[in-house]
């Protein structure tokens, strides 16, 4: 069972994350969710960051706030591919700066970045990254896609 790892740098930013393991868990996917502070707890990032993979992860999905350096410091540890969420949070500056800390990142060290308060679909794409070899979370990733447009033809008829 391949599975998930959802890191935010406090528990402030549980109300965001939560719709990336929301998300995960629809398409059957396991998650474990965990606080690592960049700033705080950085031992316990390296270690993170370092073994995730020998864990069983196939893919980290990271969010922070304000200066946001979680994401990219992971990136840095892992081989895995990690997804930052930048997360609108009170001592950030309308968000910005978190999108830029993770959005910016040097040449060799990349990490896949959605919107602002983007979990899910940062879970979204880490379902797509396992399902590109995993045929049971790929048709789930199908029939959702097939549900949002059902959603839209439906809303468009309620329309006329």
């Amino acid at each position: 069972m391949q599975k998930v790892g959802v890191i935010m740098g406090s528990k402030s930013d549980l109300p965001v994350m939560q719709d990336a393991v929301d998300i995960l868990k629809s398409f059957g996917i396991e998650v474990e969710v965990d606080i690592v502070s960049a700033h705080r707890t950085p031992e316990k990032l390296f270690d993170y960051g370092k073994n995730a993979h020998q864990r069983g992860f196939s893919v980290i999905i990271a969010g922070a706030g304000g200066a946001a350096h979680l994401p990219g410091m992971i990136a840095s540890l892992s081989p895995l591919p990690v997804i930052g969420v930048p997360v609108k949070s009170s001592n950030s500056i309308d968000g910005w700066d978190s999108v830029l800390s993770i959005l910016q990142m040097p040449g060799g060290v990349p990490v896949a970045t959605v919107a602002l308060n983007g979990a899910k679909n940062a879970g979204i794409l880490a379902a797509q990254i396992i399902g590109s070899s995993n045929a049971h979370v790929l048709n789930k990733i199908i029939e959702y896609k097939e549900s949002l447009k059902e959603a839209v033809i439906k809303s468009a008829n309620d329309l006329k």
